[in-house]
């Protein structure tokens, strides 16, 4: 017999062997009809699957959100039978279920098309309509080989052969179609629904790997409801709108290309807006009491090795030899350097907590593959820094961190929906004494600073756990922006000491934090985030004096001019064109304010000032509109610090360009 204890605490008694499905059933025969998954201490099983333990027992529907993955990975499966009936001799490689959807790759000699999607859509509707059940299967593991090789199915005898020898392998049938799975699986096609969308095609190689056949990737979406589709695919076309790789173009901003792939070219525009970021990110490092400093790009191998970056790192490092025989590596991250300079000189106790920042320039070696604009690049520059402490001031320092953390992405415009910690990796450094030691200390300084995080097990850095920053834009995707992590692993193999009260040495703690991030992809967040629309303290261009006649081009220079004397980047317009002509082409350039002079303006000293999104305007004299749009364009920061910061500085200032 075994027995299970449901949600609310109660427990029954069955006998092994019975299934998820029976047990429904023995509740009510409408919850069995609507039971689709069943989850056994934690883990999802197939409704139908015999129970042989006793546990902690769930039934679960289709509506339930931990069915959402399973939805997913059933509508890939379908629409693998779907592309081998339509396309026979198309081999299946894997297809798992992914955020927001699926995708799966597939062995075929004539690439598919957009317009086969279609068809691939129409076929899998039907698969569904048909209400295949979906049953598992129990193989030996040479038997599974040799059947899938005879079938043609040579990828999946090739997954095979990774298993073990001696164990048993899992077939799923759906139909007459199969496939090699794991599951779990929903009780049959009809079950997976209708709410699905095939979106685009790629290519991929063979298990990630360059010297493999390459594949074809169909992606798609699916979710429980056509409501849920709907909203998803609302917010894809919000999302394209927003592609930060358009609209970067598109405001002249950066670009990338092939010759130096996930390598970033900033325009003077780009530029403009990344030093206003960087300038802001200093004072408020100044402010909280961090030492600025710069370490090599490029160091020995030796040092690499006794950082640990070379055991556990090296493939993502870029490596270079001298003709003196030596071996260097471009820096991956910071943190290494950081030490060093700590170590350059006795530090006592006294002088802890140290703060360190670096505008750290790093270079990580990324697959072509995964490349994606900014937000996936081989050369980075983070906001790094680096809290040098003793172990009784860890709680202290991470809630002072989460403060000021919290207020620079408040001061972006970006919302926190919640800071997760992440967990001892499967490779890491450390006894797992440390870890469990490590972990304790990060939770109570979260909660110690009112932050209950989210538990992202796994997840940590390989030298220690972290807490990560999970941000929400405007259109509620979720971005991981900043993190602070506890480290006792790299000051004992890179020998740092500080000297006690007591007189002895002693290892300080390392808190590695940044708060932006790599500022290339911080860069792109907020691109998306504003759809190129930024405040005007952010925007690389905040105003362009526009004329309506040649006649005020002479008071549209004397505009500008006294603009940029109070600190505001700005443009002229002077072109023969009409003035509605030059508003359209200044507005799908995002930029923030117009001000538009003609001969009525340049008479009177005016300027008719139009915001972008706004149909109306604002007339005023050019002394009012200086110091409104100052006041207006003054960074966060600086307009909390009062009347000091507007003058001058107020957008940016010299630190800004």
């Amino acid at each position: 017999m075994i027995h299970l204890i449901f949600p609310d605490g109660s427990k029954r008694e069955f006998k092994a062997g019975v299934t998820g499905r029976e047990v429904a059933a023995s509740i009510a025969m409408s919850l069995a009809k609507k039971a689709v998954l069943i989850k056994l201490d934690g883990e999802l099983l197939d409704v139908d699957r015999p129970l042989e333990h006793s546990g902690k027992f769930e039934i679960l529907t289709r509506e339930s959100p931990e069915a959402l993955e399973t939805i997913r990975h059933d509508v890939s499966h379908i629409m693998a039978e779907a592309v081998q009936e339509l396309f026979p001799g198309t081999q299946v490689t894997i297809g798992p279920a992914i955020e927001d959807g699926f995708y799966y790759d597939f062995a075929r000699d004539e690439p598919f098309s957009l317009d086969d999607l279609a068809k691939i859509e129409e076929r899998m509707k039907q698969i569904v309509d048909r209400d295949e059940p979906i049953t598992r299967e129990v193989w030996d593991r040479d038997e599974a080989i040799s059947h899938f090789r005879e079938i043609g199915e040579d990828y999946k005898a090739q997954i095979i052969e990774g298993i073990p020898a001696g164990e048993q392998v899992s077939v799923y049938r759906q139909g007459n179609w199969k496939d090699l799975c794991r599951g779990p699986h929903l009780p049959s096609t009809k079950a997976a629904g209708k709410a699905f969308k095939l979106t685009k095609l790629a290519g991929a190689y063979w298990r990630g790997d360059h010297r493999n056949p390459m594949l074809q990737r169909i992606y798609g979406t699916a979710w429980a409801s056509e409501a849920d589709l709907e909203a998803y695919i609302q917010r894809l076309e919000e999302a394209e709108k927003r592609d930060h790789r358009k609209l970067g173009r598109a405001m002249d901003l950066f670009h990338m290309q092939e010759e130096g792939k996930g390598m970033v070219f900033w325009h003077e525009k780009g530029l403009m807006l990344w030093r206003t970021i960087e300038a802001y990110v200093r004072r408020r490092m100044d402010a909280a009491g961090y030492q600025e400093v710069r370490t090599p790009q490029v160091l020995d191998r030796v040092f690499w090795e006794k950082s640990g970056h070379w055991e556990k790192y090296r493939p993502n490092m870029f490596v270079c030899e001298t003709e003196e025989g030596e071996e260097l590596s471009l820096k991956p991250m910071n943190c290494p350097g950081h030490v060093q300079i700590f170590k350059f000189g006795q530090k006592s106790y006294r002088d802890l907590p140290l703060r360190m920042a670096e505008f750290g320039a790093c270079h990580r070696y990324e697959p072509s593959g995964a490349l994606h604009g900014l937000m996936r690049v081989r050369a980075f520059t983070q906001d790094d820094g680096h809290i040098f402490c003793r172990e009784d001031q860890i709680e202290e320092e991470t809630a002072r961190f989460i403060e000021l953390a919290n207020s620079i992405h408040a001061d972006f415009g970006l919302e926190r929906d919640h800071i997760a910690l992440a967990t001892r990796p499967e490779i890491r450094a450390g006894s797992d004494e440390f870890w469990d030691k490590a972990e304790a200390q990060m939770l109570s300084a979260a909660r110690k600073a009112g932050v209950e995080p989210v538990i992202a097990e796994g997840d940590g850095a390989f030298y220690a756990p972290k807490l990560d920053w999970v941000l929400k834009d405007s259109i509620g995707r979720l971005w991981t922006c900043g993190t602070i992590q506890l480290d006792y692993v790299l000051p004992e193999r890179l020998d740092a000491e500080y000297v006690g009260e007591d007189g002895q040495k002693h290892r300080p703690v390392m808190l590695h934090r940044a708060i932006c991030g790599s500022l290339e992809r911080f860069i792109g967040v907020l691109i998306e985030n504003y759809a190129g629309a930024f405040p005007l303290w952010l925007s690389p261009v905040q105003v362009v004096v526009a004329t309506i006649t040649s006649d005020a081009d002479e008071f549209a220079l004397k505009a500008a001019a006294a603009l940029r004397a109070q600190g505001l980047r700005v443009e002229t317009d002077l072109r023969n064109e009409k003035i509605n002509y030059k508003i359209r082409e200044h507005s799908l350039a995002k930029t923030p304010v117009i001000a538009v002079v003609g001969r009525r303006e340049a008479e009177e000293g005016k300027v008719a000032l139009r915001r972008l999104g706004s149909d109306g305007q604002q007339i005023l004299t050019l002394a009012e509109a200086a110091n409104v749009l100052a006041t207006e364009a003054t960074p966060p920061d600086l307009a909390r610090a009062g009347d000091d910061g507007k003058a001058g500085r107020g957008a940016g200032g010299l630190e800004a360009g």
